[in-house]
């Protein structure tokens, strides 16, 4: 099966010089293709299984009627929202309007770019996968304030403006966190990332270790980046009626939450790259060693289970704890760690020589 792999992905990657840019655009596409195919697809199943879970910890049987095991359910509420009308409120900015919901969904698939679930299993792995990961997080503040502002309606422009706030606040935690990886690592690629947290010895080699206090500020941090509770304040509904997509409906509302979706999958994956080692098994000679993707899926999933849970579990915060808990905590905590890990690799260079031992 990885030799499989490996060969069909060789294939759609090879871009033959004498063919052109055809030669060069198609086997992109295709990759590009088959990674969206496959996480509108996955997403299906996570959504299910995220109602799974929330069912479970509340008592009760959650999606059980369309389908086996009601797996089918997430696929009849996409034909729901793709067959309703779509309502345009009288007096909105058509245009920005109807741009909104594709700029999230646009920017949420460009992001797995980047990605890489396995050995050069990749679109493009470049050498500034976390910057180019960076840019494309700052322009989706752009889809919700646009959605909030084009709708004509106060309640709509009151959840984009708390939404934008609220990702910006928690974007510098997670930058600060990041950095604190890179320095470590000594470099911005994303397959260098993992590589570097393959020495031999499995998950006592992983950076969530030396970085404990990070990983739990970049796992809060997310939550509140992708608007996901306890932090949902921008689409509380009985608070601010579904905040700035309360003008949507059908597919342009789909939009939205396929491309908030697609930004918790994303914050997952990052979790697994910069903390839990990416494809590597947890264990060197653990089953399925060989299948990178299993470990790396595995992985994905057990944060999306963590992600869940915290849905089902955790209370709502109120707006200025959301801040508070970005501002007077989050960000003097990555910083000093910042300075914290800086110092101690200028201090004693065996730790950098150490972690960087994976290159010679």
């Amino acid at each position: 099966m990885e030799q499989f792999l490996s060969d069909f992905w060789t294939f759609v990657s090879t871009r033959p010089t004498d063919s052109g840019w055809v030669g060069w655009l198609v086997p992109v596409l295709i990759q590009s293709l088959a990674i969206v195919l496959t996480l509108l697809v996955a997403q299906a199943f996570l959504m299910y299984f995220d109602r799974k879970v929330w069912a479970a910890v509340q008592m009760r049987k959650g999606p059980n009627v369309v389908g086996p095991f009601g797996l089918l359910q997430s696929f009849a509420d996409l034909f729901k929202f793709v067959f309703k009308e779509i309502v345009i409120p009288a007096g909105v900015n058509k245009v920005v309007f109807i741009l909104a919901p594709m700029i999230t969904f646009i920017l949420a698939l460009v992001g797995w770019a980047v990605i890489p679930v396995g050995p050069g299993l990749v679109v493009s792995d470049i050498n500034v996968g976390v910057l180019y990961l960076f840019a494309i997080s700052s322009l989706g503040v752009y889809g919700v304030i646009m959605g909030g502002w084009a709708s004509n309606s106060k309640y709509s422009f009151l959840g984009a403006i708390r939404s934008s706030a609220q990702m910006i606040s928690y974007e510098v935690a997670i930058g600060f966190v990041i950095i604190t990886v890179l320095l470590l690592v000594g470099s911005v690629n994303l397959s260098d990332i993992v590589e570097s947290q393959n020495r031999g010895g499995g998950v006592l080699n992983w950076h969530f270790i030396p970085l404990f206090p990070m990983f739990v500020v970049f796992f809060v941090s997310a939550l509140a980046e992708t608007n996901r509770p306890p932090f949902d304040l921008p689409e509380a509904e009985s608070e601010l009626v579904a905040g700035y997509q309360v003008e949507y409906s059908s597919t342009l509302f789909l939009m939205f939450m396929i491309g908030e979706l697609a930004n918790i999958v994303l914050m997952c994956a990052m979790l697994t790259i910069l903390f839990f080692g990416g494809w590597h098994s947890p264990i060197p000679w653990a089953p399925l060693e060989t299948v990178p993707i299993f470990w790396f899926c595995a992985k994905i999933i057990f944060f999306f289970f963590l992600f869940a849970m915290v849905k089902a579990i955790v209370p709502r915060y109120r707006y200025d704890q959301l801040m508070r808990i970005g501002w007077k905590i989050f960000l003097p905590l990555s910083l000093a760690w910042v300075v914290l890990v800086a110092g101690v690799l200028i201090l004693f260079p065996g730790v950098a020589d150490w972690f960087q031992s994976w290159r010679s």
